[in-house]
């Protein structure tokens, strides 16, 4: 029997962990079977309230290659048809993903332990973390194929790095090495291929650890930041924070904090 293409495990303290496993074709997403898996995936997770953190790698020396070119040749798959019935396919399919990637309140994090290139890249992109490999490329390459980034990188490249460095890397379809990343603040941290795991295993178990409704409120407010105007952002602000004082885990943070001070 073939290995599910994508893997989701739960470890100790809530931590999910979904790796893409096709490492044959260095994991490919436009596959209707692989990217359903990954939706399914990632919509049982945002409807798991056990879960706390998330983090998304790839099988083998690749994160995600993205786009199968060799499907895009022939034509087949998601890239068959009409350019209304691609635009249809990429809609219904693909597209899904930063969809729901965006409506996870859990925090989650890239393990980026190899090339992500094109859609590959984009995913990397839509996560709230990213912790690089040194063996790490990230490739918006789209132009090199005559293509557009169809699953909204841009939108969230742009927001990372600001305008003017997301069309100079589109622009020229130039792949970013891990050091480079780190420096543009596209990744957290750059560690050693064999240590790059157990460094995101560390960082979830980090976030696991606090109040998990604190972070997700918290997720939601810096989410909601860049698209609010101020006054509606203090009310949700006001909202989420009345929440929270009534919460058994601020209460608990708080006497553990008195007796500290106290002892």
């Amino acid at each position: 029997m073939n290995e599910p293409k994508v893997l989701f495990e739960i470890h100790e303290e809530g931590i999910g962990l979904l790796t893409l496993n096709d490492p044959a074709r260095r994991n490919p997403v436009s596959d209707r079977s692989i990217i359903e898996a990954i939706v399914s995936t990632l919509q049982n997770a945002a409807l798991n309230p056990d879960l706390r953190a998330l983090i998304i790698t790839g099988a083998g020396t690749s994160f995600s290659s993205g786009g199968d070119v060799r499907e895009m040749q022939a034509k087949t798959g998601m890239f068959a048809g009409e350019p209304h019935q691609v635009a249809r396919a990429y809609t219904d399919s693909v597209q899904r993903i930063p969809v729901i990637m965006e409506q996870l309140t859990i925090p989650v994090i890239a393990a980026v332990n190899g090339p992500a290139m094109g859609a590959g890249c984009d995913i990397a992109l839509m996560c709230d973390l990213r912790l690089a490999s040194t063996t790490a490329v990230f490739g918006e390459v789209f132009v090199k194929l005559g293509l557009v980034s169809g699953d909204g990188g841009g939108w969230f490249l742009t927001r990372l790095l600001g305008y003017q460095r997301a069309a100079e890397i589109s622009f020229r379809g130039r792949p970013i090495p891990a050091d480079e990343a780190l420096e543009l603040g596209l990744v957290l941290e750059v560690v050693r291929e064999d240590a790059l795991m157990d460094h995101a295993m560390d960082l979830a178990r980090d976030i696991a650890q606090k109040s998990p409704a604190a972070v997700r409120m918290t997720k939601q407010l810096l989410k909601m930041a860049a698209r609010s105007e101020l006054k509606d952002y203090l009310a949700a602000c006001a909202a989420m924070q009345a929440v929270a004082h009534e919460s058994a885990d601020h209460t608990a943070a708080l006497t553990a904090l008195i007796d500290a001070k106290r002892s």
